[in-house]
């Protein structure tokens, strides 16, 4: 029957670090911090915590930036620069001194956020921290499809009511993850651990390839159609249907 499709299912499991042959080595990092009214309390003092945190895990051969935004959007540096202690130390003193206030415009920030990428063979990750109400979703997607690249972005929604539909989306978009956490007084503790998980990338830029060729998407579909990094201790399941059973 010429309607029959087959399924097959394939599960990657990364090496141990310690057998990676090749690691990788640095990591630019663009912090992104939503300081709006709605932020303030709890939320804004854990986010600010778990980013004093996140620069202690940066090494001196990683780079990074940090970006606020509320009605106005703003970086710390003109650009990425070194994690020396010195320049982590002025980001603490900076990110201490965030106070929260104003409405939300996001579009500033992902546009900020995905530009000016220097080119380098460094692996760059873009973390949101937001309590995402968030509604102009048509233009936020333009702006990653158009501006990505090879960024990475994650996203944090934090408190009772983060656009979910948004942030999960741009995550997948951005071959990154959604991570959602709702008691507000859980974010110091659930972000370190996804800034740790972070530090560690040990598959990027995964390609699928059946019978030795780049897949023929009118003979198979893939699920998901965009492939995630993996990240120590992780795992993916990758769902191909097509009418024959590839050879991987």
């Amino acid at each position: 029957n010429d309607d029959v499709s087959n399924y097959t299912m394939l599960t990657l499991l990364p090496p141990d670090l310690s057998h990676l042959q090749q690691k990788v080595q640095a990591r630019d990092v663009i912090f992104v911090i939503d300081v709006s009214g709605s932020m303030a309390g709890t939320s804004i003092d854990q986010a600010k915590a778990s980013l004093i945190t996140a620069l202690d895990g940066l090494t001196s051969i990683d780079r990074f930036n940090i970006i606020w935004f509320n009605d106005d959007t703003d970086s710390l540096f003109p650009k990425t620069v070194t994690a020396t202690q010195q320049y982590k130390n002025l980001a603490k003193r900076f990110i201490n001194k965030l106070e929260a206030g104003g409405g939300t415009e996001m579009l500033p920030a992902m546009e900020l956020a995905l530009s000016k990428q220097e080119i380098f063979s460094r692996f760059r990750q873009v973390v949101f921290i937001t309590d995402g109400n968030i509604s102009n979703e048509t233009e936020l997607f333009d702006v990653i499809d158009k501006q990505l690249g090879n960024s990475r972005l994650f996203t944090i929604g934090i408190g009772s009511a983060p656009n979910a539909y948004f942030m999960s989306k741009a995550a997948a978009k951005g071959r990154g993850t959604f991570a959602y956490i709702g008691n507000v007084n859980e974010v110091q503790e659930k972000t370190i651990t996804l800034f740790k998980k972070l530090e560690t990338p040990a598959l990027i830029n995964i390609q699928l390839a059946i019978n030795s060729k780049t897949i023929d998407k009118n003979e198979y579909e893939v699920f998901p159609a965009i492939l995630a990094d993996l990240y120590a201790g992780d795992t993916a399941t990758i769902l191909i249907k097509g009418k024959q059973l590839p050879r991987i």
